[in-house]
């Protein structure tokens, strides 16, 4: 496994190497003469039905977590989406569920992520972010909360099974982690600052990011992309400086190029002063929240992970992009029969996003229900 592959464990880096169907982390995607890809952002409205802030008060002040919901009756299932995502990754598979088994969907912005606003968004230790979990579950539902299923990708498989293993959530169901291994991500600490250095740092747009992120391969979903992106970037409260928007422009020249080809020879200068007139006349996005100074949180979230989760005393599931991804510890307890496993192929790191109908499948035949 190679040390790139082994960094997609945080939540943040291009997905595996795609099988013969998939689409190659940053390869050039030939739509054919004349169409064009729709990279425009869409509301969360069209996958969720409410949107509401739950209010956390202690001695010490309020925090207000933003969450998304659908459905009004069966067991909860409670989402946690992975390291610098949001609850909005869980869009298109929450319609894909919703429609299907009968369930309540709430989908979490972790403390430091998406619309949450907290008094130390900068605390991501586990142990406050598993509290964080257990407190927005007692606000929601009182001391009689109904069952509830902990769904985690990624840094959310890894909180989810640190919330479960210290009773916070006394109605749990069934707890299933997706793409996250104990093993690898310990690996992928050392490089995971490369890689956000290598990440831009602005978009021109909205648009722009969500085009990035398909054509980079961080999301192989389109529609996924359009209604997740804006949990992961929001627009700059000032003006960045000039090279923020010249880093993305470079960033896809080769797919500008490829363009040109397509639509009869359109100038990539003409394109690069269009692009460079619409960034002065609007301020650019750039990442919710900055990864690269949270790290000394993230030997907490995974060290002793697969015997945590293996200690869980209800039913368990674990869903990878690939086979290699298990550790020892894994390998004895699924040989063993302690938690049901599944790979699904042609995904990236982001499985749910990827193949939100995959997960679904999984989901509903493992008897949560």
């Amino acid at each position: 496994m190679s040390a790139l592959e082994k960094q997609l464990q945080l939540g943040r880096l291009p997905p595996r190497p795609p099988m013969p169907s998939g689409l190659q982390s940053g390869s050039k995607m030939r739509m054919g003469p004349g169409r064009r890809r729709d990279f425009s952002p869409v509301p969360w409205s069209q996958y969720f039905e409410s949107m509401e802030d739950v209010v956390v008060e202690s001695e010490t002040g309020k925090d207000s977590f933003r969450i998304y919901k659908s459905g009004s009756e069966g067991p909860v299932l409670l989402l946690l989406h992975g390291g610098g995502h949001s609850a909005l990754s869980w869009a298109v598979f929450t319609t894909s569920i919703i429609s299907r088994i009968k369930c309540r969907i709430v989908a979490l912005d972790q403390r430091g992520h998406g619309e949450t606003k907290v008094r130390n968004p900068e605390d991501l230790s586990a142990e406050t972010m598993a509290k964080d979990i257990g407190n927005v579950v007692e606000v929601l539902y009182g001391d009689l909360p109904p069952p509830i299923m902990l769904i985690g990708h990624s840094m959310g498989g890894a909180i989810a099974v640190h919330t479960a293993a210290a009773n916070l959530v006394p109605s749990l169901l069934g707890l299933c982690m997706i793409d996250v291994v104990e093993g690898t991500a310990m690996d992928a600490l050392n490089s995971m600052q490369n890689f956000l250095r290598s990440r831009p740092k602005t978009f021109k747009s909205l648009e722009n990011a969500i085009e990035w992120s398909v054509k980079s391969g961080q999301i192989r979903n389109l529609d996924s992309a359009r209604v997740s992106m804006a949990g992961q970037v929001k627009q700059c409260e000032e003006d960045s400086s000039p090279e923020g928007p010249k880093a993305i422009v470079e960033g896809i020249i080769e797919e500008e190029e490829e363009d040109e080809e397509e639509n009869g020879g359109q100038s990539i200068n003409k394109r690069k002063k269009e692009d460079d007139t619409e960034t002065k006349k609007e301020r650019p996005y750039t990442w919710r929240i900055e990864l690269s100074k949270t790290e000394k949180y993230w030997e907490g979230w995974f060290r002793g992970l697969s015997n945590l989760f293996l200690s869980c005393p209800i039913p368990k599931q674990l869903l990878l992009a690939g086979v290699d991804r298990l550790d020892k510890d894994l390998t004895i307890g699924q040989m063993q029969g302690k938690f049901q496993m599944q790979v699904l192929p042609q995904c990236g790191h982001a499985v749910h996003e990827d193949a939100p109908d995959k997960v679904r499948k999984q989901i509903r035949t493992a008897n949560y229900f």
